[in-house]
């Protein structure tokens, strides 16, 4: 696995090696050793999560507040999406920036985001399937929607407003001063 520098404390991109031949592909989407040894951090996962979405589907940006926190493992089974992360952590110099990054099928990469990072994507193939696994499990009751839309973010998106499919949870998503209100005080 080539481990690749984000500019952000922690959040990793990820690209295996993989191996292929008349038969398929395979390889080694994690290893805890390897990954602690590239990156100095020690992650146990304890969910896994999978979302399958059509065409213009914007998941997020979500966070849980913190002991609830959740660092996330993502990588895309099928289809192609543009993945999204705002770094949250108040008392880094990347606080309130935000990284994009296109996850494939056909590229493999995947992403490591750290707890205190808001995360969300958009579905930009005609179907996608995402999976994530999580350090900690889901508490709804502690859950945070940050707005893609906040201008303060910056977020360009790829397809039009109009082309969107959100839940009510994301499109009531808080602004970026509002989720930092919660988190900080």
């Amino acid at each position: 696995m080539q481990f690749i520098k984000t500019g952000f404390k922690d959040l990793w991109l990820c690209e295996p090696r993989v191996f292929g031949d008349h038969r398929g592909y395979f390889f080694e989407a994690f290893n805890k050793e390897e990954f602690k040894q590239e990156t100095g951090l020690e992650v146990e996962f304890v969910q896994q999560n999978e979302s399958h979405s059509s065409k213009g589907v914007l998941r997020g940006l979500h966070l849980q507040q913190g002991d609830f926190a959740q660092a996330k493992f993502i990588r895309v089974l099928h289809g192609s999406v543009l993945d999204v992360v705002v770094d949250l952590r108040k008392d880094e110099p990347t606080f309130g920036k935000q990284y994009q990054v296109e996850l494939t099928a056909e590229n493999k990469r995947q992403l490591f985001v750290p707890r205190d990072f808001a995360h969300g994507f958009l579905v930009t193939s005609e179907t996608a399937t995402f999976v994530y696994s999580c350090d900690n499990f889901y508490a709804p009751e502690h859950e945070l929607s940050l707005s893609f839309f906040d201008e303060k973010l910056g977020i360009e998106l790829p397809l039009s407003k109009e082309e969107l499919k959100l839940s009510r949870k994301d499109e009531e998503a808080l602004k970026f001063d509002d989720v930092v209100k919660k988190l900080y005080g």
